[in-house]
């Protein structure tokens, strides 16, 4: 039992590896916590963890090839940066009319599962960190079976949900500072940080090809 502690411990501390470092989804949580407030954190990681056990199981089943790819790597990396241009520029098309109240509040609330995965699945960074780091710690794992496996899931999980919660609920509890135009340069820069993020993957992924 004390080796599936070190494993739920270990796995814990070692996610914020993955949750600190600055990306898309930061970006998300920080935006949508001024306009849905502090769930809008665990929401978001919510949808990530779906897809993180769906990766999990395609590990399990044989993926590890596929995530060490170069080629696979690219593809993410060309696509996602794609996604990313996509969703700046609806933040970006949408700054006039942004407001911090009114209806179209609850609407972006049922998506932000959905972002949670998409802004996962456009990171190719975040699948590097599967094949490297966390392929290493469910191998680890296996050797107490399944069991091994869901402690490490759940620590993996925590450790996310902490950290973005921490920052959903910073931001959220801050919002009633924001006024609409603070809350617009906010998100404003979010989608700048997107575009830059989106152009770096873009032209990470095409110089490989060469």
């Amino acid at each position: 039992m004390t080796s599936l502690v070190t494993i739920f411990i270990t796995s814990f501390i070692i996610a914020f590896s993955g949750a600190m470092m600055p990306g898309p989804l930061m970006t998300v949580t920080i935006s949508e916590s001024i306009r849905n407030g502090i769930w809008a954190g665990p929401k978001l990681i919510a949808g990530h963890a779906i897809l993180e056990i769906a990766l999990i199981a395609g590990i399990l089943f044989g993926l590890t090839p596929l995530l060490q790819n170069e080629t696979f790597f690219i593809i993410v990396a060309l696509a996602g940066g794609g996604i990313m241009l996509w969703m700046a520029g609806g933040m970006i098309g949408s700054l006039k009319t942004l407001q911090l109240t009114g209806n179209t509040e609850a609407k972006r609330q049922n998506n932000l599962y959905m972002s949670g995965i998409l802004m996962s699945l456009a990171n190719p960074y975040w699948i590097i960190w599967w094949a490297t780091i966390g392929l290493g710690y469910i191998l680890s794992s296996m050797k107490y079976g399944t069991t091994g496996i869901i402690f490490f899931f759940f620590g993996h999980i925590l450790g996310d949900l902490v950290w973005y919660s921490g920052i959903s609920f910073a931001v959220g509890k801050g919002r009633e500072l924001f006024t609409n135009k603070t809350y617009r340069i906010l998100v404003g820069s979010c989608a700048a940080f997107l575009i830059a993020f989106a152009l770096w993957l873009i032209y990470d992924g095409s110089t490989r090809m060469i």
